[in-house]
């Protein structure tokens, strides 16, 4: 059975590397230098969109890959609770 591909996932393919990676590095500094509540908001913000992005991706990707990808989710979200408690 042949999944069809979701017209959001097909728009991002055709994107820029480079430029969707500057894109969500200037919008974690951002959330990391806002001041309190507002950057833990766009944290976690930017680490639901990654969520959505590893769930449909989680099939194709290799074992070890998703072991660091969930790592690196969980030191965002922790940063991005951080931001709020403290706030």
């Amino acid at each position: 059975m042949q999944r069809t591909q979701s017209p959001v996932l097909s728009r991002l393919a055709r994107l820029n590397p480079t430029a969707v990676f500057l894109a969500v590095l200037a919008l974690m500094l951002v959330g990391l230098f806002a001041p309190g509540p507002a950057g833990g908001v766009l944290l976690l913000a930017l680490a639901g969109g990654l969520v959505w992005l590893m769930s449909v991706t989680w099939p194709v990707q290799a074992p070890a890959t998703r072991i660091l990808r969930l790592v690196m989710l969980t030191l965002l979200i922790t940063v991005a609770l951080a931001k709020l408690m403290v706030g």
